[in-house]
């Protein structure tokens, strides 16, 4: 299982590291708490992707 840093994130979807962390407390992206960070596998990403991108077709 891979996993992405919160920085990993937000530069593939070139936003803010702050967006993501808010994702993650809305519960918009799954992630798990490892210290005091976020860790989001590949399966959640790809999943938060496909549910964005079809909000956006739907529009």
């Amino acid at each position: 299982m891979e996993f992405m840093t919160v920085t990993e994130v937000a530069e593939q979807l070139q936003v803010a590291e702050n967006t993501v962390r808010r994702w993650i407390r809305e519960g918009k992206l799954e992630a798990f708490k490892v210290g005091r960070g976020y860790r989001v596998t590949k399966e959640q990403f790809n999943a938060f992707l496909q549910a964005t991108s079809t909000k956006k077709e739907s529009d």
